[in-house]
């Protein structure tokens, strides 16, 4: 009998890759924790520049009341998983753990930049990060991966279901009346409805969730630093 391959085994192949998404994928546990009210809550994102196999990672940890940071790590590493979409998470994850390592603040909850449950084999980027870490995790993507939805409600709140192969894997949510909806879906320790309405809650003012447009700035800031150092 196999043993469980580890959520953090990152020098393989693509089709080991798909091979740890179906294994670990039976981890997940779709239920947040009993009266689940999180108290610190994280933002993960990883900016690179296009075609480079370099990248920075930054998790931003958040008051989940006043939204203010309460803590942010970085990092900075060489990308050895190619960029083949379905698979980010094998190329995204080192340099993020590599953040997480560094935190004295642990998060309560980790909403990724990222596609969580909606996912071609139900195992995203949120999902893996969320095993990873053993922590609530939600993912929240600017673009559409795999499914289709009706386009929701033009309201802050409105929300369409993404089906795919006759499951309903995420939510289109409009966070802000008048631009593009997000992507929600849920990670590990998760269901949909509670991450719907997190993302809201960390959606005051802008599309993105606080968490990850904070993470986004850090990260974008740091390439641009390196690019002119």
């Amino acid at each position: 009998m196999q043993s469980t391959p580890p959520a953090s085994r990152w020098e393989i192949t693509v089709a080991e890759a798909r091979e740890v998404q179906r294994t670990l994928r039976e981890q997940l546990h779709p239920h947040p924790p009993a009266d689940f009210a999180p108290r610190w809550i994280a933002g993960a994102d990883i900016s690179m520049e296009r075609f480079s196999h370099f990248g920075y990672a930054a998790l931003v940890v958040l008051n989940a009341e006043s939204l203010q940071v309460a803590e942010q790590a970085t990092a900075a590493a060489e990308l050895r998983f190619p960029y083949v979409p379905g698979y980010l998470s094998f190329r995204e994850l080192p340099p993020l753990e590599a953040c997480w390592r560094q935190l004295r603040v642990r998060p309560d909850l980790v909403v990724f930049d990222g596609h969580g449950y909606a996912h071609p084999r139900r195992f995203g980027l949120a999902c893996h990060g969320g095993v990873l870490w053993d922590v609530p995790s939600i993912g929240c993507a600017k673009t559409l991966l795999v499914g289709t939805h009706e386009e929701p409600g033009n309201e802050r709140g409105a929300v369409s279901p993404i089906v795919h192969e006759g499951e309903t894997i995420g939510m289109a949510v409009r966070t802000r009346a008048g631009t593009k909806p997000v992507y929600v879906s849920a990670g590990h320790r998760m269901d949909l409805a509670t991450a719907v309405h997190w993302v809201l809650r960390l959606a005051p003012r802008y599309r993105q969730p606080e968490t990850t447009r904070r993470a986004h700035g850090v990260v974008n800031e740091l390439r641009r630093a390196a690019r002119a150092g």
